[in-house]
């Protein structure tokens, strides 16, 4: 495909007026929207705003991609535009950026689309043609630069295939002192459309200038290209992974290994090739020895707690669909008790519905954690260990119910839970290890035998005789902490839970006030720190809906425009509608937020508000104890939190 059938002339912009980030994605995306590109550019901006939020695209030498792949875009389309006097885009060189290329896909992207991106991508390596482009004064000089460009590559990519072929056969009848170092790797980034293939070209570049043979698999939009095979893998001196996503690294097991993010890729692709040469690169062990096509490797730059986080979340976003469901029917239930009492069969049915999908919540929590760290094999150990956390207080004087709606007298509960799903996995990666070297006949009998036996035995043991004794005093400590509260550390509990909400709503803070939260609602059944939680994660959204209605003027069309879809996300206690606010201005917004989703919750408790439901924002308030406490603690807070934004936050630059 040629590119000039993406990159077209009347969605050129060749003297920008922006002058920062913020301007620069609202001219960009404004543009798109002008010409039809876009039918949505409130949605268009929020994806390249979430993009941006991942990692700059401003790669470099005066060039940034902002792109995003999103049912918005009508086609596939790249945005040229030019900045004389350069745009502050928080490049990775902190260099102006001058030249921008918005890519547009659209979610259905055909293969030929893709790769012609991919193509365009690839070509913005070539600091002769990028020269040309700052140089180039009109649409059409721009478009003849890139299929000029376009037209040397596919010549010089078929010439070097034709190379390479011959060197492949040179090199099998060469000794092996004289054969080029050969080393592979992948790249890939989460959209897939830009990045992923500048690196592999800046790579591939890079090899040739060192004398080095090359091959490159790329994780891209359209899937795997080039995929690396096992004797490609076994002759390569090393591996370099440039990626900000999962990989397959199973299959590398043993071989010198460079992880790095993508836009090491394109920016520090010697220092990567150099080290691999060096012998500087360490070895990569993977855990299962290599045995597990499937693996799924670790993301590039994951540190310990970052993959703990990851871990985490696996459990918890598997454990919400039971903790919602379960949790609102059993509120709708205590309602329908009101009118029809607790003999009837309409409560009989909710109640008992809600308690069973509310019984599953901290075995699936603790057996996703479980499978995040350990794989499959590590599920079923998980699932147990979250199970007898339920219903065990462990070997001292412990009681064991096998029915999954009557609890033990005083069982470990949700942290017992959440230690169980990380021992689980790391015993599973451990046995993993430890049976590495056994004969490759006996290798059917890991995850058959070996695994369930061992695995349960183990988390068995350690939650009977160890983890229930301990966690069930720290639940039972803990539940008459809350209990007994009173009212001022009620309200001073509820203002930090509120609080913690607003501070990087749906991230690690705000996922943790939540799960304490739970926790505390599943052992006192008490929905006191839940009215807390959700009246303070209503606040952020239900803030920028207030501050864009009193003060337009402050914000730009996208804002405006998502300031009332916010109305609806605030009331349904969904939080990350602010997000695209807070990644643009953090400060003002989160700031705000925080003071006022604090208040919130701190009235919740002051004024005794329980809502016995994990979910539903301002839908669920007639299952308050206090309705108008409930309602308006929200309110309060939203109206505080909107009005702070609207008066602190600068006025829009002209």
């Amino acid at each position: 495909m040629d590119i000039r059938e993406l990159l077209l002339k009347d969605v050129m912009i060749m003297d920008m007026q922006a002058t920062t980030k913020d301007e620069a994605i609202d001219e960009l995306v404004h543009k798109y929207a002008e010409q039809g590109v876009i039918n949505d550019e409130a949605l268009y901006k929020q994806d390249i705003i979430k993009r941006e939020a991942e990692s700059t695209t401003g790669i470099g030498d005066g060039i940034a991609m902002p792109h995003a792949k999103d049912k918005a875009v009508q086609r596939a389309t790249v945005l040229f535009a030019k900045s004389k006097a350069g745009v502050d885009f928080n490049a990775l060189d902190g260099q102006p950026v001058h030249l921008f290329f918005m890519i547009a896909a659209p979610e259905g992207a055909n293969n030929t689309h893709l790769a012609a991106l991919a193509a365009l991508s690839s070509l913005l390596i070539d600091p002769e043609l990028v020269g040309k482009l700052k140089n180039a004064q009109t649409p059409d000089e721009v478009q003849q630069l890139f299929a000029d460009a376009q037209a040397a590559k596919e010549a010089k990519d078929a010439k070097d295939e034709a190379a390479r072929a011959e060197k492949a056969a040179a090199a099998a009848q060469a000794p092996a002192d004289e054969q080029r170092p050969y080393i592979v790797g992948v790249t890939a980034c989460p959209n897939g459309i830009a990045h992923t293939y500048m690196a592999e070209a800046a790579l591939i570049k890079q090899a040739e200038a060192m004398g080095v043979d090359i091959k490159i698999e790329t994780n891209g939009s359209e899937g795997v290209k080039h995929l690396l095979t096992a004797d490609e893998i076994a002759r390569a001196k090393g591996v370099v992974i440039a990626a900000d996503k999962k990989v397959k690294m199973a299959r590398f097991d043993g071989k010198p290994l460079v992880n790095r993010p993508v836009t090491d890729g394109i920016n520090k692709s010697e220092e990567l090739i150099s080290e691999v040469l060096d012998g500087k690169a360490p070895v990569y062990h993977d855990a299962d020895g290599g045995s597990a096509d499937t693996d799924e490797g670790s993301s590039a730059n994951g540190g310990v707690w970052s993959e703990i986080y990851k871990d985490l979340m696996n459990g918890i976003s598997h454990m919400l669909p039971f903790v919602v469901g379960g949790g609102i029917l059993m509120a709708l239930s205590f309602v329908i008790e009101q009118f029809v009492g607790d003999k009837s069969l309409a409560f009989t049915f909710f109640n008992q519905a809600g308690n069973m999908a509310f019984a599953f919540m901290v075995p699936v929590l603790a057996a996703y954690i479980a499978e995040s760290i350990g794989d499959r094999p590590a599920l079923m150990p998980g699932f147990v260990g979250g199970f007898m956390a339920t219903v065990y207080t462990g070997a001292y004087g412990g009681a064991y119910t096998a029915s999954i709606a009557a609890n033990a007298k005083s069982p470990a509960g949700f942290l017992g839970g959440l230690v169980a799903g990380f021992l689980a996995g790391y015993i599973t990666v451990w046995m993993k290890k430890w049976t590495k070297n056994m004969p490759q006949s006996l290798e059917g009998m890991k995850p058959m035998l070996i695994y369930p036996i061992l695995g349960l035995l183990i988390v068995a043991a350690l939650m009977f005789f160890i983890v229930n004794p301990i966690f069930s005093v720290i639940n039972q400590w803990i539940t008459h902490f809350l209990n007994s509260m009173g009212t001022g550390n009620a309200v001073l509990l509820g203002l930090v839970l509120g609080g913690m909400m607003s501070i990087d709503m749906g991230g690690p803070f705000n996922k943790a006030a939540y799960v304490f939260a739970t926790g505390a609602f599943t052992a006192t059944q008490d929905g006191n720190l839940m009215a807390a939680v959700m009246a303070g994660g209503m606040v952020p959204p239900l803030a920028t809906a207030i501050a864009t209605a009193f003060w337009p003027k402050k914000f730009t069309d996208d804002e405006r425009k998502a300031g009332i879809s916010n109305w609806l996300l605030g009331i349904s206690f969904i939080t990350e509608g602010a997000i695209p606010f807070a990644t643009a201005d953090p400060l003002h917004v989160i700031g705000s937020s925080v003071v006022g989703a604090a208040i919130a919750g701190g009235l919740t408790q002051l004024w005794n508000v329980s809502v016995p439901a994990p979910h539903g924002g301002l839908w669920v308030a007639l299952l308050a104890t206090n309705i108008w406490g409930y309602v308006g603690a929200t309110v309060i807070g939203a109206v505080i939190a909107g009005v702070i934004l609207g008066i602190w936050k600068p006025a829009k630059k002209a």
